[in-house]
């Protein structure tokens, strides 16, 4: 099989339960009091699409004839990664802008060039749907490679009906000739296109008058997302968009609080957002906000490393408040170039403070609750949705603290194994 490719399943109705034996089990389900939710000796079962059964293996039916068998021989299991903030639809290179900045050019300079975020607009408007769509399949399989079962894919790098619409559609297409879960997000108030120059207002009235109906009608978008920072949207023109989205029952998320602290946190909580994303100068005040409406802190060292930020989120005022931490790579051509969760995970370590065991959970139950699929993904549990991996380590920190090898041996999605590589 090429990589991502799935081995053919038996007619609906027909196929037999298959059961991996002798494993070790992360489960990352809080009713188990173990670290990572760790169970030994273990059973996984399932049928269809679902995990119908997790069994000691002293307790383990060896007589179940149409079963399955897959012995793991005490390798572990963990849910299928989610990467729950990413970019990975766009056209061109930003390399020589990175370049640019190690020797010492400023953004505004690079800006003034024609650099930074518009550069990608251009190139990602200049190129057709097949197009993006060949440039973002090695992206994607690489966070398949990894392990990665469900990816969030953002627009942004459009900016006109057109191209927005242009760039979800390309994200509907990954999930549909690759065997991973996507859940695309509508992202127009990304920046302020050069049509709309000094009139953020008026691009803010364009983006729910006339992109939004659009994305709605077709079903292109799950959530809607803003950038709501002092070189973006304001809290109130985010505050006109969230209104519009949800009036269309899309969900609401945020890139927030990453470059300085303009209360975005609290907006989306008041909104009951899935999540709030970044987070550098977040303040007590917007944690609490967090925790009160269940709202997911996404973070996403990779952009804080590839910039050298030096503003950390507050880690550990999220983990005393209760807050969800999730990880994710916010994969994109300009801050964070980085198709790697594991990258992200062990960053998120490294940098931010998270331990390992919060790091996987990071990539796994609390991005699951921060796509709204908590419900079905991010844990090992009966009835969930079969989407897990099978890694040849000894320990599930292995996973997230040795990079450059990749342990990974199966990757199971909807209950299918699909080559990891």
């Amino acid at each position: 099989m090429s990589g991502g490719e799935c081995k053919e399943s038996a007619p609906e109705g027909t196929a037999r339960e298959r059961v991996w034996t002798n494993a070790r089990l992360a489960t990352l389900d809080p009713a188990v009091r173990a670290p990572y939710g760790a169970l030994e000796q273990h059973a996984l079962a399932v049928r269809g699409d679902k995990i119908a059964a997790i069994t000691p293996m002293a307790e383990f039916a060896r007589g179940i004839t149409d079963a399955e068998i897959i012995d793991i021989a005490g390798k572990w299991i963990t849910p299928g990664l989610i990467d729950c903030h990413t970019h990975l639809v766009w056209g061109g290179s930003r390399a020589r802008e990175w370049e640019m900045r190690l020797n010492g050019v400023s953004y505004a300079e690079i800006a003034r060039e024609g650099g930074g975020i518009l550069s990608t607009v251009r190139a990602t408007r200049a190129r057709s749907e097949d197009e993006l769509f060949r440039d973002t399949v090695p992206r994607l399989q690489a966070l398949m490679a990894e392990g990665v079962t469900c990816v969030e894919i953002k627009s942004g790098y459009g900016l006109t009906e057109f191209d927005e619409i242009k760039m979800l559609r390309v994200a509907r297409r990954m999930g549909k000739f690759f065997p991973i879960e996507v859940s695309p997000t509508l992202l127009a108030a990304h920046a302020v296109p050069p049509e709309f120059a000094g009139r953020a207002d008026d691009y803010v009235g364009h983006i729910i008058d006339e992109i939004l109906p659009t994305v709605s009608a077709e079903k292109l978008a799950e959530a809607v997302d803003a950038f709501c920072d002092h070189i973006a949207f304001s809290p109130a023109q985010c505050e006109r968009i969230f209104r519009a989205a949800k009036e269309r029952d899309l969900a609401i998320k945020g890139h927030v609080e990453q470059l300085s602290n303009q209360h975005g946190a609290e907006l989306l909580a008041s909104h009951g957002a899935w999540s709030a994303d970044h987070l550098e100068y977040l303040d007590d005040t917007g944690v609490q906000a967090l925790a009160k409406a269940g709202t997911v802190a996404v973070l996403l060292p990779g952009a804080f490393y590839f910039l050298r930020e030096k503003q950390k989120p507050p880690v550990e005022k999220l983990r005393a408040a209760g807050v969800p931490m999730a990880v994710a790579t916010d994969l994109n051509p300009g801050t964070s170039p980085f198709a790697s969760i594991r990258f992200a995970m062990n960053l998120a370590c490294v940098l931010y403070g998270l331990t390992p065991e919060e790091a996987l959970a990071g990539a796994t139950r609390e991005a699951a609750k921060a796509l709204g699929r908590g419900k079905r993904l991010g844990t090992l549990s009966v009835g969930k949705q079969a989407d897990f991996l099978v890694w040849d380590v000894e320990h599930p920190a292995e996973i997230v603290c040795q990079l450059g090898v990749n342990p990974l041996t199966e990757r199971i999605f909807r209950g299918t194994s699909c080559n990891p590589i």
